[in-house]
């Protein structure tokens, strides 16, 4: 199993950045598909995740700015950020999980500059 994160950049503060996660070995339609950040000296937080049925969840801090999103037919999924913040400067991270594993992969750097 292989979950690779791209899109990630140096932007702006107010810019927007979109990230993908192609998944190689499982099928995301049927798998809990999140990103988690992870900045320096903090720890990993959930961003947002879509289930199985379409439905997702954000934390309070993304909310109306990010969206997360998945295509079956490519088996990816994406992560659309805008009005970006210094704050968002994180590793951010793709996640699959079923009710037996949970996959990593690794990360894609965000930073936003002020």
């Amino acid at each position: 199993v292989q979950l690779q994160a791209f899109g990630g950049g140096l932007v702006q503060a107010g810019g927007s950045l979109r990230l993908s996660c192609a998944a190689h070995g499982i099928i995301v339609s049927i798998h809990v598909m999140s990103w988690y950040r992870q900045a320096p000296g903090k720890q990993r937080e959930l961003v947002a995740d879509i289930n199985i049925r379409g439905k997702t969840n954000y934390a309070d801090s993304v909310k109306g700015r990010f969206t997360i999103s998945r295509d079956n037919a490519k088996n990816m999924v994406y992560l659309q950020m805008i009005s970006l913040r210094p704050e968002d400067t994180a590793v951010y991270y793709c996640s699959a999980a079923s009710s037996r594993n949970n996959y990593w992969g690794q990360g894609t750097q965000v930073t936003v500059s002020s």
